[in-house]
């Protein structure tokens, strides 16, 4: 009888544990599916700025990219408003099944320092795929302005606090608070004076509107090299490729002063693991075609860079401190 009882005994841990595997690998059956399925049918790639502009340019290349890589078209969509958040909540809200997807900017880090609330968690809601590209701005003025340099201007600055104005692309924009960063860095206050984009700010400033501009380095590139702008420094820590002729704000003694805006993916919170991997890898790829590469630096006068999924999440956490702390600093007030 013992020796009956100890041989169920081992029947039943034996049944036991092939349950258990079995459970598993069923468990493993959906992500396995999924992985060899995906993509079967279109995905959404999602903007949330104006057709046409800087983010749509950078969407189509990308999604160029992705198409070929995946085997299935990549169709962009612009949906313009709140500095990107109406996209950013359309993606969060998405089915999580990797066919949605947002390409997001800087701003996506700004809204999350400006905003007291908003209708996703700038990071929490979202798997993070890969970076894209980062790329410096520009603080420019008319070229028959007095000021030469950065320390020109910032010494005008000095004597006439309050008095000189500078342009941005909008309130809450990069543009914006890299303006406001060199007014605390510097220890000067110029006014911010808020246009709706790039073209608009710089003609007012040839138009005599505003004495200074923070602009997008590839818009304002032309005017600078035709000698109608004069770039006085860009906002990354060293100069860039597109305008090698203009120091960086660093160089012009302002140590530690940087302010590179960036584009990445993202996709829904939920979105299976495997085809976060996979969107990765391909994004990866994509940045690796030389063709690729230069129509992305073409179009933003910056780097591509791609990342892991961690990192971008690290540079969204990071970069909503960052933020925080100038718009704290410039005492802006939050938007409701």
């Amino acid at each position: 009888m013992a020796g009956k009882s100890g041989l169920l005994g081992r029947l039943r841990v034996f049944a036991t544990a092939a349950a258990l595997i079995a459970t598993g690998l069923l468990a493993l059956v959906p992500s396995m599916t999924v992985a060899q399925t995906y993509p079967n049918r279109p995905i959404r790639l999602l903007h949330g700025f104006a057709a046409g502009g800087a983010a749509d340019t950078l969407a189509r290349i990308v999604s160029e990219g992705l198409s070929k890589r995946l085997g299935q078209p990549v169709i962009v969509e612009a949906k313009p408003g709140a500095g990107g958040n109406i996209a950013a909540a359309a993606v969060a809200n998405a089915a999580p099944d990797g066919y949605t997807l947002g390409l997001v900017t800087g701003a996506h880090a700004i809204s999350g320092a400006l905003y007291k609330t908003l209708a996703y968690h700038p990071t929490d809601s979202f798997e993070m795929v890969s970076t894209l590209v980062y790329y410096a701005l520009v603080v420019a003025v008319r070229a028959d302005h007095p000021a030469k340099t950065l320390p020109d201007l910032i010494a005008l600055a000095k004597q006439k606090p309050d008095e000189i104005s500078f342009g941005s692309v909008g309130f809450g924009s990069t543009h914006h608070l890299a303006g406001e960063l060199l007014n605390t860095t510097a220890g000067i206050k110029m006014v911010h004076v808020p246009y709706r984009g790039d073209a608009p700010s710089a003609t007012a400033l040839l138009g005599g509107e505003v004495p200074v501009i923070v602009g997008t380095t590839v818009l304002l590139a032309g005017q600078i090299e035709s000698g109608a702008i004069r770039g006085l420094a860009v906002t990354s820590p060293t100069r860039t490729g597109l305008l090698p002729n203009v120091p960086s704000v660093a160089e012009a003694g302002l140590e530690g002063y940087d302010v590179r805006t960036w584009a990445g993916l993202l996709a829904p919170k939920g979105t299976p693991a495997d085809i976060v991997t996979r969107l990765n890898r391909e994004v990866a790829s994509m940045l690796g075609d030389p063709a690729v590469k230069k129509a992305l630096e073409t179009a933003t006068g910056g780097e591509a860079r791609g990342s892991t999924s961690e990192d971008m999440r690290i540079l969204i956490r990071a970069e909503i401190a960052k933020w925080s702390k100038v718009i704290d600093e410039a005492k802006i007030p939050r938007i409701d």
